[in-house]
C-alpha cells in the first residue's frame, strides 16, 4: 500500500507504532520498522542519555527509518529536540502542545515532522508552522486524549488540510485502518495492539491485563485534574474514578496518586498503585504475535478490503 506517508517517511506500509511513553523504547521500535512501518521511541522526560543510547542501540537492529516521540510538556523538551538533531533522527512525533519553536531547526535537519493534533484548529495551525504531516488522534487511544472521537475527528481535519493525515485511537486490525483510509486517513498510529507483541517489552501482567480485556475494560481517569488518561479498568483506575466522581480525591491528591503510576505498571506490573494505559480498542486484542505478523495482517487486511 503506498500513499503520501509511505513516500514521506521511506517505509513500506502506512502504520507507525505509538510513540508510548515507558513503553516504546528500542526493541519494540526497531521491530516495528523491520516489519516495514515506523518504529518510535518515546522520549517523554527521559535523561539525555537514556534516550541518546536508546536511539543508539535502535541503529544497530535497524538500517530502516524509525522515530522519537517528543512530549512537549517534558521539562527538558528543548534538549530532546537538539538531541534528535544531533543523533541524525529522520522522524518526529511530538504531543502535549505546539513544536512550533523548533520546526526551522527540525526542518533545516532534514527531519519529518507530524505532530499529534486532537483538533482542526491544531492542525491547521501544525499546516503552518510547517508540519510534514498531522497525527489525528481521536479519544479512543490510550493515555493522554482529547474529547473527539477518531471517526469524527479525522474527516475533519483530512478537509482543513492539505497536508497527509495519520489516524490514531481505536484502531487494531485490517478493518480500523480500512476505515481510517474511507475517512481520508493515508496512515495509522497504532499503539495497544503492539502492546501485545512479543517484543514489547512491559511487564508479563501488563500484556495479561491487555489480552484479557472487554469491551467494557477501560476507563477514563483524571478530567478534574485537567489531564484525562484512558486506562485498563484496575482496581486502583476505579479507586481514582470514584474519588474523582464523589469529590473525595482533590485534584492534589489525585495527582500524588499517580505520580509514577505508570512506571509501576509498565516495569513492576503493580495493580494495586499502577495505571496502566490502554486504548478502547483492547478488548479486541487477545493474543501475542510478533510486530512482523501484526503489521502485516493489519495491512493486508486494510487492503483486502479497500480491494487494492
Amino acid at each position: 500500500m503506498k500513499t503520501r506517508i509511505t513516500e514521506l517517511l521511506g517505509c513500506e506500509y502506512p502504520i507507525i507504532q505509538g510513540g508510548m511513553a515507558w513503553v516504546a523504547e528500542h526493541t519494540l521500535a526497531s521491530a516495528v520498522s523491520n516489519a516495514g512501518g515506523i518504529g518510535l521511541i518515546a522520549g517523554g522526560s527521559a535523561p539525555i542519555d537514556y534516550l541518546r543510547e536508546q536511539i543508539r542501540l535502535c541503529k544497530e537492529k535497524t538500517k530502516k527509518p524509525f522515530g522519537v516521540n517528543i512530549m512537549l510538556m517534558s521539562p527538558n523538551a528543548d534538549d530532546l529536540a537538539q538531541l534528535c538533531i544531533d543523533e541524525g533522527v529522520k522522524v518526529i512525533t511530538t504531543g502535549a502542545g505546539n513544536p512550533g519553536k523548533y520546526m526551522a531547526a527540525w526542518k533545516e535537519a532534514g527531519i519529518k515532522v507530524m505532530p499529534v493534533v486532537p483538533s482542526v484548529a491544531l492542525a491547521r495551525r501544525m499546516e503552518k508552522s510547517g508540519a510534514d504531516a498531522v497525527i489525528a488522534e481521536g479519544t479512543e487511544s490510550g493515555g493522554h486524549i482529547g474529547e473527539n472521537t477518531t471517526m469524527c475527528l479525522v474527516p475533519q481535519v483530512v478537509d482543513a488540510v492539505e497536508i497527509p493525515v495519520i489516524a490514531a485511537g481505536g484502531i487494531a486490525d485490517g478493518r480500523g485502518m480500512a476505515a481510517a483510509f474511507m475517512l481520508g486517513a493515508e496512515g495509522v498510529q497504532i499503539g495497544t495492539r503492539f502492546l501485545a507483541s512479543e517484543e514489547c517489552q512491559i511487564h508479563p501482567t501488563f500484556k495479561e491485563l491487555v489480552i484479557n480485556a472487554k469491551d467494557t475494560d477501560n476507563i477514563v481517569t483524571g478530567r478534574y485534574t485537567g489531564h484525562p488518561c484512558r486506562n485498563i479498568k484496575t482496581k486502583f483506575a476505579k479507586k481514582l474514578a470514584t474519588g474523582e466522581k464523589e469529590g473525595t480525591l482533590s485534584p492534589e491528591e489525585f495527582e500524588q496518586l499517580t505520580v509514577g503510576a505508570l512506571r509501576r505498571a509498565v516495569v513492576d506490573g503493580d495493580v494495586e498503585s499502577g495505571s496502566f494505559l490502554c486504548g478502547a480498542i483492547s478488548g479486541m486484542v487477545n493474543e501475542i504475535k510478533n510486530c512482523a505478523d501484526i503489521v502485516k495482517e493489519i495491512n493486508d487486511g486494510a487492503e483486502k478490503l479497500l480491494k487494492l
